[in-house]
């Protein structure tokens, strides 16, 4: 059996390079920066006041003594000229500051009698005024690549003036689950049936890192039936092909015979980890191959530990790993065999808000439920002689973007 960690890099190693595209702002969110974003102008491009108020030099203002309202200067329409000494502009929050001005009062502490301004105190120079260039300057590097694009990301990449951005393409992926006895959800069971349910876990766990997720549906344990279900996936030119079930060694578990027959060459097929023992990978070509188990806990938590960073990688994510914390147990962990075990678990909140984390002790890989209401996976090492309680263990959220 082959480590988690050894895996993963060996997986890294065949990611097919899958280039970039230019896409809108609009289309934008959630999709990876394949090149940083630089500024093509300052931001704010001139000196703008950051309130409502009056626009003044800083050092004519004397307390009680009046100023003389010149103009007005709000945003679009600035004011035009230079002010004078001696006198004042009527100001709103983002235009363009006079000439002359060097400082902006509040409102609120001035008093105005006709075109007479005065004033509650001096203020000091630059009071209330962002200068061109406050946020950025033209030719910084505001995002780097590697990056996944958010709502304030995207805020701040049109404030750069920029309406595309060059984004990483997305892979698109197969699912195919097998099984005589899986049948799709609504149906009538018959004798020794089961519902399938697995790609309804697996298809909304990959679509945020794919351009399209092809569920291919149920293939019965007939080797000639795999055979034509994996040649349709291969011929649509997938650049991720995912199985679930078949993937042991049994009398009817035909899925790596028929890859071999396709071509497909197996790295490895069985991980030291639990749950999710048996795991297939290989590739043909450019397209990576993964055999996940068939019991819906094990198929789930394989795709969410290997599959899920290896998306990641693929769409040029600087951390494909993420999310990974830190919290304390509530409750002690027992020893740990050789297998990394991810235990399912729960995350709340103490009395002072700091996250915790309470582990389900439910192990059995076929128990859809526990995973269900799990929030979050512990990471128990290989070898573990425990955890008692309070201690810091390593927490992987499940429901986190």
């Amino acid at each position: 059996m082959m480590p988690v960690d050894e895996a993963i890099d060996r997986i890294f190693r065949k990611l097919p390079a899958l280039g970039s595209e230019t896409v809108p702002l609009t289309a934008a969110h959630g999709r990876v920066l394949a090149k940083p974003l630089v500024a093509t102008h300052s931001q704010p491009p001139f000196d703008a006041s950051a309130m409502d108020g009056y626009a003044v030099r800083a050092a004519e203002v004397v307390p009680g003594r009046p100023l003389k309202l010149a103009g007005t200067s709000q945003a679009g329409a600035r004011f035009v000229g230079m002010m004078e000494h001696g006198q004042c502009v009527r100001i709103f929050t983002g235009a363009p500051m006079p000439i002359g001005a060097d400082a902006v009062i509040m409102q609120e502490e001035a008093t105005a009698k006709g075109n007479q301004i005065s004033f509650e105190k001096t203020p000091p120079t630059g009071q209330s005024v962002r200068k061109q260039g406050f946020e950025f300057l033209r030719g910084t590097e505001l995002l780097p690549a590697g990056v996944g694009l958010t709502p304030a990301m995207l805020n701040l990449a049109a404030s750069a003036n920029r309406p595309e951005l060059v984004v990483t393409k997305r892979p698109r992926i197969a699912v195919i689950a097998t099984g005589d006895e899986l049948v799709p959800p609504g149906s009538t069971l018959g004798p020794d049936q089961i519902i399938a349910s697995n790609s309804y876990g697996l298809v909304p766990l990959f679509a945020p890192y794919a351009a399209e997720v092809l569920d291919l549906g149920i293939v019965p344990d007939d080797k000639p039936r795999i055979e034509a279900a994996l040649l349709s996936a291969f011929d649509q030119g997938v650049d991720m092909l995912v199985t679930t079930g078949g993937a042991s060694v049994g009398e009817r578990d035909y899925v790596q015979e028929v890859l071999r027959d396709l071509g497909v060459e197996l790295d490895f097929w069985k991980l030291r980890m639990r749950p999710g023992k048996p795991l297939m990978f290989g590739t043909r070509g450019r397209t990576l191959v993964f055999g996940l188990p068939g019991n819906p806990v094990s198929a789930l938590v394989t795709a969410t530990i290997i599959l899920k960073p290896t998306l990641r990688a693929m769409t040029g994510f600087a951390d494909p790993f993420w999310p990974r914390i830190g919290a304390p147990t509530l409750l002690g962990l027992p020893a740990n065999g050789p297998r990394r075990h991810y235990m399912r678990a729960t995350l709340t909140r103490n009395d002072i808000g700091f996250l915790q984390v309470t582990p389900m002790f439910e192990t059995d890989s076929s128990h859809s439920m526990s995973l269900a209401l799990a929030d979050a996976l512990i990471v128990l090492p290989e070898d573990s002689p425990g955890v008692p309680p309070g201690e810091i263990v390593e927490v992987i959220p499940l429901n986190w973007s």
